[in-house]
């Protein structure tokens, strides 16, 4: 197996695996890896398989744990940001409104027909049920 294969199955291993525990997490941190240019920063991998390797290997990876974020029902999306803003040390709506501002920044390079708008609609959404949720709590409370 070449070096580029072994590279794509370790990056789609552990986007699978991320995504299945707390996909914003993962979803986030591969965006960051991301710069303008289409390039993922990522100093280990891709001294280890080379940078073209590596950009190719990561960006599979960015692709599939989009696709999981957009296919994944928001109930699940929306713990799923509980946990992650929790270990952010931010609340929800915090954690939720930082992805929302990165906007298309959070897509890989060339994402598929319609992600961009997909994307925004989810995070609006789960912004929406955050804020919901958050009003009612306090009605409860007091």
């Amino acid at each position: 197996m070449g070096s580029f294969a072994v590279a794509i199955g370790a990056a789609s291993d552990r986007a699978i695996r991320a995504a299945a525990s707390q996909s914003s997490v993962f979803f986030k941190y591969l965006a960051g890896l991301r710069a303008h240019e289409g390039d993922y920063g990522h100093w280990g991998f891709g001294k280890v398989y080379g940078r073209t390797t590596a950009n190719k290997a990561l960006g599979t990876a960015h692709r599939e744990v989009v696709s999981e974020v957009l296919s994944t029902p928001l109930g699940t999306l929306l713990e799923d940001i509980e946990k992650s803003s929790e270990l952010a040390g931010v609340d929800p709506e915090h954690y939720l409104g930082n992805l929302a501002e990165r906007g298309s920044a959070l897509l890989p390079a060339d994402p598929g027909a319609g992600s961009a708008r997909h994307l925004s609609s989810v995070l609006h959404a789960l912004l929406g049920l955050e804020r919901t949720r958050q009003r009612n709590a306090t009605r409860r409370a007091s």
